[in-house]
């Protein structure tokens, strides 16, 4: 049998994946256990279906719990290279692109932690965090910032790949609107997405071992390692938000998830198969879309908002036809697996 040079790459990025989940895993109790003693609590807001007010007080800001692992990993490696090259041994542990994703993971994370904090103490109303203007600021600061570097720095990443041509397609300084409009959509969208115990988190892990298995059979292999460290990290914090959850995730990890998510589908140019492999996020967002618009347009004709959906996000509509919170979360994730085994397929078309 032919040796496949690949192999111990992808056993190096499985390996470390397990290892985030371990790491989330072992300090998931002591952050519970922190959270709770601090009182740093999830807050409903009045429009959420009646079933959630049992969520009062559960900890948040759990996305901390994935976020710390992955960039004790990614940091730590990057480290090694640093120690690496200066003793001459021109080896490398992770690729120096790890550092963009490091960087979009951090900024995002601290900037969900700022709105989360805002929330938990009130600062504008019961649930309510950082006003929109403001976060969405801070969202197209760091989007811009990425994309610039993306573009300008080496290597330069404006390249596309379309379903059914072989070859990638260079489309230039397009690249960053482009850049810009998916970090701050899918961040916003993955923080629609996380409204149900486990939702967020299970479809973004599908999302990112999709773009990990991308990425592997384009030979990023470091980029594939960064997806499977977050994958693990994912499990790991799913161990503790399965319903009901005892941790919850909070914008500082849907937010870091969602931005990180479009930076990953870009360093790979499969961004167009992002509504795809997200199709949850995709469908959450149009839900909002669709709802707020048709409110406003039926305002304006019949002096009277009307709803397309019981209640968006997505998945409080079929809470409200009648479907468990179990059963929107496990609905929606098969639904996820389906799009991602099909967003693999065409990416290797």
């Amino acid at each position: 049998m032919t040796e496949n040079p690949l192999e111990p790459r992808m056993a190096y990025a499985l390996t470390l994946g397990a290892v985030s989940f371990l790491l989330a895993v072992i300090w998931g109790r002591p952050l519970i256990n922190f959270l709770r003693r601090n009182g740093i609590g999830k807050q409903i807001r009045i429009e959420q279906p009646g079933s959630h007010q049992i969520k009062t007080g559960t900890p948040t800001m759990g996305g901390i719990l994935f976020v710390v692992p992955v960039l004790l990993v990614t940091g730590v490696l990057n480290i090694i290279n640093l120690a690496m090259e200066a003793v001459g041994l021109g080896m490398e542990a992770i690729g120096q692109s790890t550092l963009f994703l490091f960087f979009c993971l951090g900024t995002h994370a601290l900037l969900g932690a700022v709105d989360d904090w805002q929330g938990i103490k009130g600062l504008r109303g019961k649930g309510q965090g950082m006003s929109a203007r403001m976060k969405s600021g801070f969202q197209l600061l760091f989007a811009t910032v990425i994309a610039l570097v993306l573009y300008f720095g080496p290597p330069q990443w404006d390249y596309v790949g379309v379903p059914g041509f072989p070859d990638f397609f260079r489309i230039g300084p397009l690249i960053i609107p482009v850049t810009i409009f998916l970090l701050v959509w899918m961040s916003n969208a993955v923080n629609l997405t996380d409204g149900l115990d486990s939702l967020a988190g299970s479809t973004s892990t599908i999302a990112f071992a999709c773009y990990g298995m991308i990425a592997y059979l384009q030979n990023q292999v470091y980029l594939a390692a960064f997806c499977f460290t977050l994958v693990g990290a994912l499990m790991g914090f799913l161990w503790y938000n399965a319903y009901p959850a005892q941790l919850i995730m909070g914008d500082l990890g849907s937010l870091a998830l969602g931005a990180t998510l479009a930076l990953v589908a870009i360093m790979t140019g499969q961004w167009l198969l992002l509504p795809v492999i997200g199709l949850v996020f995709a469908a959450e967002t149009l839900s909002v879309m669709l709802q707020v618009s048709y409110f406003k347009l039926t305002r304006r004709l019949y002096g009277e908002g009307r709803r397309i959906f019981k209640m968006a996000p997505l998945h409080h509509h079929f809470e409200l036809l009648g479907w468990s919170e179990m059963q929107v979360k496990e609905r929606f994730w098969l639904l996820s697996v389906l799009a991602g085994m099909l967003g693999v397929a065409l990416a290797l078309i």
